[in-house]
C-alpha cells in the first residue's frame, strides 16, 4: 500500500485518526472506493465521487444504519459507518471470504430476520440514490401504489427519455401498471435493502455474508429477493430455502419474481442502455 495525501488528509480530518497507507479498492459501479490502513491498526473503506449531490453520501450512511439496526436480533450484517460528509463515505472494512452453503444458508435466515424488523411505511422519509440516479421516497398507502410510482414509471420514464427503450416496449411495462392491485399480495412493509444484486452481497471471511450498498426503504420483501435473482448469486437455492424456512413467502412468488425484476432492469436500461430496457418489456409482456 502506498499513500495517496488528498484522500489520507480527508480521511484523518474524519475519524481524528491518522491514516498510515491507502489502496485502490476495484470494483464499484458508482463511487470510486479506496482501502485506509490507519495508524491504530484498523482498517476502513473510504468511498470517493467527484461532483455528487449533497446528500448522496449521507443517504448511503442513513440506508446503512437503519439497516444495521437489525443486526442484533440476527438481521444481515452491514458495514459500520465510521464517519460521512457530503464528499465521501468511509466504513469499517470487511474482509471478504468465500462463498459457501452454509454462509448462504445464514445470509437466508439473516435476510428474513431483516425483513421482520419492519419499516413504518411504503417508502423512507428522504428520498435516496440508486446507483447514481435519484431514488423517490415519498411513502404511499400501498405496495402497488408505491411500486407503481416511485420505482417503475419514474425510471420508464427515464430510459424511454435516454433512447434506452422503444415505444413499443415502453407500452408493454406501462400495460402492466394498471394490474399491480391484483398481481401483487398484500404484506406490511418490510425492511428493504432495496439494491439487493450480487455485487452488493460481500461473502466475508467471518463466514457471513454482509450487503452493502444500500437503496433501503420499508417495501414488500419480494423485491429483494428478485433482486437476487436477477443477475445470479451464488448458492441462491440455498439462500431462498432458508429464508422460507423462518418467513415462508405467499403463495405464488415465484410466478411474480419477474414482476419484481422490472424496478432493476428500467434502472439499468436508464444508466447503461443495452438490452435492459427490452428485457423488461419481455418480462412484463407475462403478466399481459
Amino acid at each position: 500500500m502506498t499513500r495517496q495525501p488528498v484522500i489520507a488528509r480527508h480521511a484523518e480530518d474524519l475519524l481524528g485518526s491518522a491514516v498510515a497507507a491507502t489502496a485502490p479498492v476495484a470494483g464499484g459501479d458508482s463511487s470510486t472506493a479506496t482501502k485506509l490502513r490507519l495508524s491504530s491498526g484498523s482498517t476502513a473503506l473510504m468511498k470517493t465521487l467527484p461532483h455528487a449531490p449533497a446528500d448522496f453520501f449521507h443517504a448511503e450512511a442513513r440506508g446503512l444504519r437503519w439497516l444495521a439496526e437489525a443486526t442484533p436480533a440476527g438481521g444481515v450484517p452491514v458495514p459500520e459507518v465510521l464517519a460521512v460528509d457530503d464528499e465521501c463515505l468511509i466504513l469499517a472494512w470487511v474482509e471478504p471470504g468465500k462463498a459457501s452453503s452454509d454462509a448462504a444458508a445464514g445470509f437466508g435466515r439473516a435476510l428474513a430476520a431483516t425483513h421482520a424488523a419492519g419499516a413504518p411505511t411504503y417508502g423512507a422519509v428522504s428520498d435516496g440514490y440508486i446507483g447514481r440516479l435519484p431514488l423517490p421516497q415519498r411513502p404511499t398507502d400501498t405496495w402497488a401504489e408505491f411500486y407503481a410510482v416511485r420505482r417503475v414509471l419514474p425510471y420508464l420514464k427515464l430510459a424511454r427519455d435516454r433512447d434506452a427503450l422503444s415505444a413499443a416496449d415502453a407500452s408493454s411495462v406501462e400495460s402492466v401498471i394498471g394490474r399491480l392491485t391484483t398481481l401483487l399480495p398484500t404484506e406490511p412493509p418490510a425492511r428493504l435493502h432495496g439494491d439487493l444484486w450480487n455485487g452488493n452481497v460481500l461473502w466475508a471471511g467471518d463466514g457471513r455474508v454482509w450487503a452493502v450498498d444500500p437503496a433501503a426503504s420499508g417495501g414488500h420483501r419480494e423485491l429483494d429477493l428478485a433482486m437476487l435473482a436477477l443477475f445470479g448469486m451464488p448458492h441462491l437455492p440455498r439462500v431462498l430455502e432458508a429464508y422460507q424456512e423462518v418467513s415462508p413467502l405467499a403463495d405464488g412468488w415465484e410466478e411474480r419474481v419477474a414482476l419484481h425484476q422490472l424496478f432493476p432492469l428500467l434502472v439499468h436500461a436508464a444508466m447503461f442502455g443495452g438490452r435492459y430496457g427490452p428485457r423488461a418489456a419481455d418480462l412484463a409482456a407475462r403478466y399481459a
